[in-house]
């Protein structure tokens, strides 16, 4: 229930010299606590919700560079909190494979990527919360002088008041005063307000001797009540329950400092139809608590469905190939962020929830690396299949007889296709080599054709069967090469008859399409066959492409010009220095390119 300084408005009046001051001011309102609790309750809920590290990091980071950053503890504390816990956790996973792996524990050795700057922003937030924190200290004892001196003046108004004063005037300029003073150090406080409501209690009673005063009073300070009350009737359709508990705190508090006393025919009346309302509107707290278990139920349904999804990822119903663990791992990486983006869920089931979706991923991870170690056995056995078509290749490069060469090489590069990975560090080994001797056959066979018997018809037929070929491909590894080949054989392959020319657009345009999927850039394509004018078109569009990065890197490193020592230990600096390595990196390889072109390899 809703106290009025835990007295009624009659016995407030009866017993204004008995009653203890301390006990009348403390209080202030005992809803004003209940609604603090609920509002705190609703913001820790909001802190609740999961965020990745990256968003924990970003908002530490806003909060350090906001002007007052160290006003914002609480907030920064739980970032930390959650932050220090994904690093923790994926140390740990880290780990786990390592020991996984055959490892001993004790050899284990990891700097998580993101340490360094988690520990920075917790230590720039150190320094500027000790900051805030001294200049508290400063304005706290600053306000304290100002709220003695307001007493200072509200006792002077009953015991050393000049002739003629107005009283009215002066009692609501100090009552105004005490409401916009600043805080204080909350030992103080106490016995601050407890000092400050018995002189104002003092002065009501001067005031028994001053009724006309006291009828203006009483009368001001009714027309305040009923605006407060009609307000608090509003608050009881407010659609958002927070906002009207907020709003009813500040309407106390003004009720227990700016319109009290009233005479005693409205004293109570008017007491009782704001308890009356204010009980009506903390009654609708419990909407407040339903809403927040629905919405915290169906997150926990949301997150327990991307645990069942992952945890089938990681049991495959049928064999799984390379093809299908690179999707999976994509797709797991998705639901992971969607799992942190997704809000709070009740309390006594948050870290079973949360283990859970750690001891998932944990084995789908397990899972995903058995499968590529049992690769590295099949890798060896393809390797040797594939140095077999090698040699076949390079025996028949200089064979003549096309009737059985070309179906031959045909083969082969089907085979190649068809046959599995092999260990990474031969891949583009093996890939040079057979490319090679392919390209030798059919530059061979492209220069001993004559072009008076080119079967024009037969060269819409290949190139129809190599762009059907080209659009089957996708992005797992192995593609590149194989767009490489595709283009190569491409080039190899003569005109075709004018109304059917426009297979050379549609090929272009898949090409690209192709080398955008793979993240490779069309200047950086391995191809041969190529003629004179497509070799000098190709340079032309390298030396342009290198002319506008040697632009942009001026530009990047001039703009780090402007900074005093730049360094890429600052994390303002850290994207832009990235930027500029990728860039020169890129730059060699177009420049080593341009090279190739030139001295005609």
């Amino acid at each position: 229930m809703i106290t009025e300084n835990n007295l009624s408005e009659n016995e407030e009046n009866k017993n204004s010299n008995e009653v203890p001051q301390e006990e009348t001011s403390e209080n202030v309102v005992s809803h004003d606590e209940n609604t603090h609790n609920i509002e705190a309750e609703h913001e820790e809920e909001q802190a609740d919700v999961d965020i990745s590290l990256a968003d924990a990091l970003k908002e530490m980071e806003k909060i350090i560079n906001a002007p007052n950053a160290g006003e914002d503890f609480k907030t920064f504390n739980q970032l930390k909190e959650k932050a220090s816990h994904y690093i923790h956790d994926e140390v740990e996973d880290k780990k786990h494979e390592y020991v996984e792996a055959g490892n001993p524990a004790e050899n284990f050795s990891y700097e998580h990527p993101s340490q360094a700057k988690f520990s920075a922003l917790v230590n720039i937030f150190r320094e500027k919360h000790d900051t805030y924190q001294k200049g508290q200290e400063e304005e706290q004892k600053k306000n304290l002088e100002h709220r003695q001196s307001i007493i200072e003046r509200l006792k002077n108004l009953y015991t050393n008041s000049e002739p003629g004063t107005n009283l009215f005037k002066s009692i609501r300029e100090v009552k105004e005063d005490w409401s916009n003073a600043g805080q204080v150090a909350k030992s103080e406080f106490k016995i601050l307000n407890n000092n400050y409501f018995h002189h104002l209690n003092q002065f009501y009673q001067m005031l028994d001797l001053n009724k006309e005063f006291l009828e203006q009073e009483y009368s001001h300070n009714l027309e305040k009540r009923q605006h407060i009350i009609e307000r608090a009737k509003q608050l009881e359709h407010e659609p958002v329950i927070q906002k009207a508990l907020n709003e009813l705190q500040y309407l106390h508090k003004l009720w227990k400092e700016e319109a009290e006393p009233v005479s005693e025919e409205f004293r109570e009346k008017t007491w009782e139809e704001f308890k009356e309302i204010s009980n009506k509107i903390h009654e609708r707290k419990s909407e407040l608590s339903a809403a927040i278990e629905t919405e915290q139920n169906q997150n926990l349904e949301k997150k327990n469905q991307i645990i069942a999804e992952i945890k089938k990822l990681s049991e495959p119903s049928e064999t799984p190939n390379h093809n299908y663990w690179q999707n999976s791992i994509r797709r797991v990486e998705d639901l992971r962020s969607e799992f942190l983006k997704t809000g709070s869920v009740p309390r006594k089931l948050s870290n079973q929830n949360w283990n859970e979706f750690k001891t998932i991923l944990r084995a789908f991870n397990t899972t995903k690396n058995t499968y590529y170690k049992s690769l590295k056995g099949s890798q060896q056995a393809n390797l040797e299949e594939k140095l077999k078509l090698i040699q076949t290749a390079q025996d028949n490069a200089n064979n003549e007889e096309w009737d059985i060469a070309v179906p031959l090489f045909k083969k082969l590069q089907e085979d190649w296709k068809k046959i599995g990975h092999v260990p990474k560090s031969m891949t583009n080994k093996i890939w040079d080599e057979f490319r090679d001797a392919c390209n030798a056959f059919f530059n061979n066979y492209r220069e001993k054709s004559n072009a008076s018997t080119d079967n024009w018809k037969e060269n819409y037929k290949n190139k129809k069967a190599i762009l059907d070929e080209l659009k089957t491909v996708t992005d797992e590894e192995g593609s590149v090469e194989k767009i490489e080949a595709i283009k190569t054989a491409w080039n190899n392959i003569g005109k075709v008859p004018r109304d059917k020319i426009a297979i050379n657009t549609e090929f272009n345009k898949t090409l690209r399409e192709k080398l955008r999927l793979n993240k490779i850039n069309e200047l950086e394509l391995k191809e041969e066959g190529l003629s004179e004018n497509q070799l000098t078109d190709k340079a032309r569009k390298i030396k342009s492409q290198i002319s506008d990065l040697e632009a942009e890197i001026v530009k990047l490193e001039n703009n780090l010009a402007f900074f005093k020592n730049p360094s890429r230990e600052n994390l303002l600096l850290k994207d832009t220095f990235n930027s500029i390595d990728e860039k020169k990196a890129h730059l060699e390889t177009l420049k080593q390119n341009l090279h190739n072109i030139i001295a005609g390899e």
